[in-house]
């Protein structure tokens, strides 16, 4: 009786269960009233399997209907598939037969063509090869690029081989040749549009040398394929190549000037692109960085104070033999003079009192004569070390670039060693007028000292005499 008692509480859990999932099974169904009763329940689940028996009723019809719809669609199918069948090969047939009398056409043709097919053959490979080269010769910006257009036309005609070429398009192509080659030897000159560094346009003289090279202004000039015009050189070569542009441009007609023309041409360029590529004296300035303004400057100072020098000792040297002419009267304004004024003034003293007073006068002149000379030297002695210790840095920073990168791209190692030698040519190309500046100051110094202790000897003989 207690197992009966416990399995009438099990059962409305169960039935609830039930129902739940088959409540949330159907897509679309309104909500189930709740039951309150066994009885309620039960009858619940009666109708909810009424509706699904229904609902599978009418699938059932639904999918034996639609079984018979694709019986019939297939069957439809299958005698189009036939039919469409049979028209593949009266198709093939006809393509054979076609095939067949295209066969007979082209033997026809080709024994018509006979010794032109070679002929034929060269105008298109002529003509191919002419479309290449005036698509970047220097001529196009004058002639046009209809010519490039109408070549490449003629190419795809002929090598379609269903129509021939017409006497005036082999004339064309003759005519194309004949005159890119004359242009070849022309030097003209011709206004047109030219496309600047900033991209902008403007007219523009030009003067086209040959096939090799055209210029503006003085500038060179390349021809851009894809704007179809001339355009300046992003960087221009060094200035005696540009002076020579300038002058080709402004001469006259039958003038002969000198022209720097590159023969490799626009489309190699090789040459012209090789000067754009040196760096000028100021870059190669800036490639030995701290060390190399250095020496530059260091430099500038030491051989314009040793000119200055220079140009000072040639003036006194200019004053004292001046003054070495005319003994008898001493100028208190150079040197010499003022050495004589102080002999005369101790003449009349013993010999070694005057000695003593023309060697005080000397030794007062001395310094103003030899000021600087010592820097100078100095300069040309620092100079080389500085280039040294710039060579060090640069081979410094070029095994930093090895260790950090290897030796695979040499690029990388470029910078430092151009510091390396770039210092080291700058504290030569210092050092050694430096040197030679500092023997012409010293020995013009030397010579005029050597006048002034003439002079005074010849004082003191003179005042030995006298006694």
């Amino acid at each position: 009786m207690h197992y009966f008692k416990n399995n009438l509480l099990i059962l409305p859990l169960l039935v609830s269960l039930i129902v739940s999932a088959f409540v949330s099974a159907q897509e679309g169904a309104e909500e189930t009233a709740q039951a309150s009763t066994i009885t309620e329940l039960l009858q619940l689940v009666k109708e909810g399997k009424t509706k699904e028996q229904s609902i599978n009723n009418q699938r059932e019809q639904d999918f034996l209907a639609n079984k018979n719809k694709q019986a019939s669609i297939l069957a439809a199918e299958k005698r189009e598939l036939a039919r469409q069948e049979k028209i593949a090969d009266t198709l093939e047939a006809e393509y054979k037969k076609n095939e067949e009398i295209l066969r007979v056409k082209e033997e026809a043709y080709q024994k018509e063509l006979g010794s032109l097919v070679e002929l034929f053959g060269h105008l298109q490979s002529s003509a191919s090869e002419a479309a290449v080269q005036l698509s970047d010769s220097l001529t196009s910006a004058q002639y046009g690029r209809d010519r490039v257009s109408f070549l490449n036309d003629l190419t795809a005609k002929m090598s379609e081989t269903t129509e021939l070429p017409t006497i005036r398009e082999i004339e064309g192509l003759w005519f194309e040749l004949q005159r890119e080659m004359a242009a070849s030897k022309e030097v003209v000159s011709f206004s047109t549009n030219v496309v600047d560094v900033n991209g902008e346009t403007s007219e523009c003289d030009v003067t086209r040398v040959g096939l090799f090279n055209a210029v503006c202004d003085g500038k060179y000039l390349e021809y851009a394929a894809s704007e179809g015009k001339y355009a300046f050189l992003p960087r221009q070569p060094a200035g005696r190549y540009t002076k020579t542009a300038k002058n080709v441009g402004e001469a006259s007609t039958g003038e002969m000037v000198k022209f720097g023309v590159d023969p490799t041409g626009p489309t190699g360029g090789s040459l012209l692109a090789n000067l754009i590529q040196t760096p000028s004296l100021a870059e190669r300035a800036a490639q030995g960085r701290e060390v190399g303004y250095a020496i530059i400057a260091v430099g500038l100072i030491g051989i314009l104070f040793a000119i200055y020098k220079l140009v000072e000792l040639s003036n006194i040297s200019r004053a004292v033999k001046k003054q070495a002419q005319n003994a008898g009267d001493a100028e208190s304004s150079n040197a010499l003079g003022r050495v004589l004024m102080a002999g005369k003034a101790n003449f009349d003293k013993d010999i070694d009192t005057l000695e003593l007073k023309l060697a005080e006068a000397i030794m007062a002149e001395r310094p103003q004569i030899e000021r600087g000379i010592s820097g100078i030297r100095i300069i040309s002695v620092v100079a080389p070390l500085a280039g040294l210790l710039g060579t060090v840095t640069g081979m410094i920073v070029t095994f930093q670039m090895i260790t950090l990168y290897g030796t695979g791209d040499p690029k990388l190692m470029a910078g430092g060693i151009s510091q390396a030698l770039v210092t080291t040519v700058l504290g030569l190309l210092v050092a050694i007028p430096t040197t030679l500046l500092h023997s012409f100051a010293a020995s013009s110094a030397k010579s005029i000292i050597g006048v002034l202790e003439e002079q005074s000897t010849g004082i003191l003989a003179e005042h030995a005499e006298t006694k």
